[in-house]
């Protein structure tokens, strides 16, 4: 969604902590879902490629774990989605923004765009490391308190895997209203990781029903991709990613820090 306003604006002497939000309808996600595919169509070679080293990074990690024979291990790592999925889709973020300027994307201008903004992301994957570590540690516990015998009845699973899914739920619904709007705002404007951060946290609280939805509908593109041995990530992956970039543009007024300039490469 597209803000009138003029990015050579400088921001103001003392700009806020928080960057104000809007309040959404219940049907933003869907247009966010509508926008991001036009993004993937606009430039699906690009999106496409992210697409399918998402595919090849599950794979990898699934044959390790079936290596190992640590079935635990592929669920434990692979719920870890939820939290290096938002790094993943920094050069998706970078599609949209530059489909949104104008200009013919680029992996060149991509990784460039992604190259300036390392050391905000890197702390961000700091934050996100410890939230994780903590998580894996959680889970242990869980499996320590709650075992599961070799050949377990369904109730003893299904016991497992609902206190398992609430303790993995808290730490993931932290981790979305950390990175719901972060890291296309550290894309986008010029911001330290914290504001970013309380940014995003502030937004999330203040449109919770709406974020929920918007939350359901990846865990469904999500669980669809599992589903098909995550060869629908193909696809799935870069429409979220398209589709959080506009997310972005649509709840966060950001205009008091000023826009990045764009790579300047042919």
């Amino acid at each position: 969604m597209s803000e009138t306003e003029n990015p050579a604006t400088p921001p103001s002497e003392e700009t806020p902590f928080v960057a104000p939000c809007r309040e959404l309808t219940n049907g933003a996600p869907f247009r966010w879902l509508g926008a991001g595919w036009r993004d993937l169509t606009a430039a699906p070679g690009q999106s496409l490629a992210w697409g399918v080293f998402v595919l090849a990074l599950s794979w990898g990690v699934s044959l390790l774990a079936y290596g190992l024979g640590r079935y635990m291990l592929l669920l434990s790592v692979l719920s870890g989605f939820v939290f290096i999925g938002p790094l993943l889709a920094v050069a998706l973020y970078s599609i949209s923004s530059q489909l949104e300027r104008g200009r013919v994307p680029t992996f060149q201008r991509s990784l460039l765009e992604a190259r300036r903004h390392l050391s905000n992301c890197m702390v961000f994957a700091l934050v996100l490391l410890v939230i994780f570590l903590v998580w894996a540690r959680a889970a242990s516990m869980v499996h320590v308190f709650f075992p599961v015998e070799a050949d377990p009845d369904w109730r003893a699973l299904a016991r497992f895997l609902a206190i398992g899914s609430a303790v993995g739920s808290i730490f993931a619904a932290i981790t979305f209203a950390a990175s719901a709007f972060s890291l296309p705002m550290i894309m986008d404007r010029k911001v330290d990781t914290v504001t970013a951060v309380v940014t995003s946290v502030n937004a999330t609280l203040r449109n919770k029903r709406v974020m929920a939805i918007w939350i359901g509908l990846i865990v469904l593109c999500v669980a669809v991709g599992f589903a098909t041995a995550f060869i629908g990530m193909v696809v799935l992956f870069p429409l979220i990613g398209h589709a959080t970039w506009h997310s972005y543009r649509e709840t966060i007024d950001a205009s008091a820090w000023s826009r990045h300039d764009a790579p300047g490469v042919a």
